[in-house]
């Protein structure tokens, strides 16, 4: 190895000589690297007045390690080998990129690394060094080893070839050599000249973990005052998320004029005084700021600390704040869980006179009595008593207490007594409806491999025009299943995908996201008129829209990791249905049934497939770099929200859900009732994403009326045909009602969950599409218009036409 040329990489680690007193666990290295005091003599050792000011981090000392990847051990290998060997390196050879990325993910596992990789690069027949250093940089815990690639020496003649290796991710390329002397000091520069230093800055992690977890306010700027650091705190204080805040200038904070603090930090000078911050939608607060400028390089201050404190030493004044949800958006080690009380933001800010609706809608679980009995005991009580029925509602407001019966259901509308009989019975009463979780697996399914993605997917640009709509609530997701040859899901996902940042915040490549979705959409059944891929697309884009509005209102409810899981939930909430209810399933003893004990079969099973897809293949693993924690909530939250489209429960989520937001006041701060209220926010999301229809666009919601009831007629079909017990008797397709059916599920399903929902998100057109469909329906219903034929009769040319394809 001879000339080289450096790029700006990451850092790796390094190993240290000692004299004779070695530390335990540090091997002595004929480079006597110095990366710590105990590494020199005392006398030797002197720090300077900026070290003793400001302490430095002492940096890990572990025993080096090598990986060499190399097709074939020939003479550049064996001179790199000994290389390293001289240097008291560690050494492990590999031939292939596989063996590399299976040897990286072993030594993870066992919490161990690789301090440096050198990558046989000479030839791309044999290994492809460009895409090796790529895919050790997104291998999680190697995004800090450094990477050295071994080149022909024609090839530094080339900038090109050069470039491209660097922009991958290597450090340096280096010439190859079979000068075991010439391989050796090329080792120690690198050693000395990347390692060394790059183990240093490593250790800054730890002083930023320290900084993000203080209870004090801390902010860093550069030297013209633009936010380049801010921690937990911070966000707190200013009632702002991470994104924010970063990159903006100093004075969006601060109502205070800051002239001095520019004028103290160009003569490095500490500032202490008052100045009054501006929150977010709040009055400024006056507060204690301490200002101290930091010379990184040279003499002149290269960013300023900003330390706030409150006069007095009040030092729980923040926690006394309204707060916001804390939602850092853009780095995957600030994704976190936290507390927030939901409902106190949807009380200040939709305390409108909408909110009547929430207390008056026709449900009267025994429970939601209890609440409204105690909640008028309540205005005329002492303000002890009142204390001690807030406590009383915290429990009663618990998971399980929530058993609704509706009211006033018709003897006379046979259609909605199976409908909300089913719902409300356990599955001792075999029916179903517009859930699109009631569903079964048919027996013998084969099982699905990933399709190939569309290879015009990136040129189309009549999808990319549709997709530009994606987030309205009148897009036309029929017209994007039609351009897209049926892979709406692929589309629409990787479009929510890239607007949500999604890939950012789960630290993965678009790649495999893109095949994550090709997999998901085959594993839905084309031949499902109604659950299919184009279904959990229609959900997924609800759900973009409802989070997207959760946004515009300010309501910070849901951080971009849970966003990130909203949609890969709705995505998977169908997967594999097979267009059966459960009760088929059970009445046909189904192995899925016999599994799941006829509880909640289909949407455990919707979320077991798409953990067992997801994880069973590490290219479509679009959760292998979160860390455990991250992914175990992750995974918690999708489940929960799968689960949560079961509809024997849906009363129960509903009538919680009015009791929880349709107070007039907001509840006292608690942790543990913030996260249950969030839990049910979410579930009320994906809920009314799942059976949006009746609240789509006239158009819309008659084709897909259309394609469940055929849905609903095939099973009535295949139970005659196999002699097995009707589900649902009504739906049969030579007397059934169409628009009876879509009346009595608006009616008894629909209304109240929109009404309850739109109250909190702040959707009108809800409300506006669900009252002219069910005024449309009605009309149909005088009419005489009963069958499927005839509703679509009465359909503009243009939907049937859409119809016929």
């Amino acid at each position: 190895m001879s000339q080289c040329s450096t790029g700006t990489g990451t850092s790796g680690t390094s190993s240290s000589g000692g004299g004779g007193n070695n530390r335990p666990g540090h091997r002595k290295s004929s480079l006597a690297l110095a990366l710590t005091p105990e590494d020199d003599p005392m006398d030797v050792y002197q720090r300077n007045l900026m070290d003793l000011k400001y302490p430095t981090v002492l940096p890990p000392n572990p025993q080096l390690k090598a990986l060499l990847v190399f097709h074939k051990s020939d003479s550049i290998c064996e001179a790199v080998a000994s290389a390293c060997q001289r240097h008291q390196l560690d050494v492990t050879l590999v031939k292939s990129k596989e063996e590399a990325l299976d040897t990286l993910q072993k030594s993870y596992a066992t919490a161990q690394c690789y301090h440096l990789i050198i990558i046989d690069a000479r030839s791309s027949k044999n290994l492809d060094a460009e895409h090796i250093a790529r895919t050790i940089r997104h291998t999680h815990g190697h995004h800090l080893t450094t990477i050295i690639a071994v080149c022909k020496k024609s090839f530094f003649e080339k900038d090109d070839v050069l470039i491209a290796l660097l922009d991958a991710g290597v450090n340096r390329c280096v010439a190859e050599t079979t000068n075991l002397a010439m391989c050796s000091v090329e080792l120690k520069q690198i050693l000395h000249s990347i390692i060394r230093p790059h183990n240093v800055m490593s250790t800054q992690q730890a002083l930023y973990t320290a900084l993000h977890r203080l209870k004090e306010v801390v902010l860093i700027t550069d030297d013209v005052l633009r936010i380049q650091y801010a921690n937990r705190a911070t966000e707190r204080l200013l009632n702002m998320r991470l994104d924010e805040i970063i990159s903006k200038p100093l004075a969006d904070i601060f109502v205070s004029d800051l002239s001095t603090i520019s004028e103290q930090g160009k003569s490095i000078k500490e500032f202490d005084g008052i100045l009054t911050v501006r929150r977010k939608n709040q009055e400024g607060i006056p507060m204690h700021v301490r200002v101290v400028p930091v010379a990184c390089i040279g003499s002149a201050p290269t960013h300023l600390i900003f330390n706030f404190d409150v006069p007095g030493g009040q030092m729980d004044f923040i926690a006394t704040l309204p707060q916001p949800k804390e939602a850092p958006r853009g780095s995957l080690h600030s994704v976190r869980r936290c507390s927030f009380d939901v409902r106190s933001i949807a009380s200040d800010g939709l305390r409108r006179t909408s909110l009547a609706k929430l207390t008056s809608l026709p449900l009267e679980a025994p429970i939601t009595k209890i609440i409204n009995l105690l909640s008028q005991v309540q205005e005329n009580c002492s303000a002890d008593e009142a204390r001690l029925i807030d406590k009383v509602l915290e429990f009663l407001k618990r998971e399980g207490l929530y058993s609704p019966q509706m009211k006033e259901i018709r003897t006379d509308d046979p259609i909605a007594t199976d409908l909300i009989g089913a719902l409300l019975t356990g599955p001792s009463v075999y029916s179903s409806r517009r859930s699109s979780n009631d569903s079964i697996i048919r027996t013998g399914s084969s099982t699905r491999t990933a399709t190939i993605v569309p290879a015009k997917m990136k040129a189309n640009p009549i999808i990319m025009e549709l997709l530009e709509e994606s987030l309205s609530w009148d897009f036309d997701i029929f017209k994007l299943e039609e351009i897209t040859d049926y892979h709406p899901l692929l589309y629409l996902g990787m479009e929510m995908f890239r607007r949500f940042d999604v890939f950012a915040t789960l630290n993965i490549e678009e790649n495999v996201c893109k095949a994550w979705l090709a997999v998901i959409e085959a594993h839905y059944h084309k031949s499902n008129t109604y659950h299919n891929s184009t279904h959990a697309a229609d959900v997924m884009q609800a759900t973009g829209a409802f989070i997207t509005q959760l946004t515009n209102k300010d309501m910070m409810v849901m951080d971009r990791m849970e966003e990130a899981m909203a949609l890969i939930a709705a995505a998977a909430h169908d997967i594999d249905h097979p267009g059966r209810s459960s009760a088929f399933l059970c009445n046909s003893n189904s192995a899925l049934a016999i599994l799941y004990n006829d509880l909640t079969v289909l949407e455990n099973h919707h979320a077991a497939i798409t953990f067992k897809l997801t994880l069973g293949d590490d290219k479509i693993n679009i959760f292998k770099n979160l860390d455990k924690e991250t992914y175990k909530s992750a995974r918690s939250t999708i489940i929960d929200m799968i689960l949560a489209t079961e509809m024997t429960r849906h009363f129960e989520h509903l009538a919680k859900f009015v009791s929880v937001f349709g107070g007039e006041e907001p509840r006292e701060h608690n942790p543990q009732s913030d996260e249950e209220t969030a839990i049910l926010m979410r579930r009320m999301l994906i809920k009314v994403a799942d059976v949006s229809n009746p609240a789509r666009p006239m158009q819309f919601c008659i084709e897909w009326a259309r394609r469940i009831a055929e849905e609903y007629f095939m099973q009535t079909d295949e139970e005659k045909q196999r002699h097995l017990p009707i589900v649902m008797p009504m739906f049969d397709r030579a007397t059934c009602s169409i628009p009876k059916s879509q009346i009595g599920f608006i009616e008894y399903i629909i209304q109240d969950m929109m009404h309850a929902w739109e109250s909190f998100i702040d959707m009108p057109q809800l409300i506006t599409y669900m009252q002219i469909n069910y005024s449309q329906w009605k009309k149909y219903d005088e009419q005489g218009v009963n069958t499927l034929a005839d509703v679509m009769a009465m359909q503009p040319p243009m939907v049937k036409l859409a119809n016929s394809k």
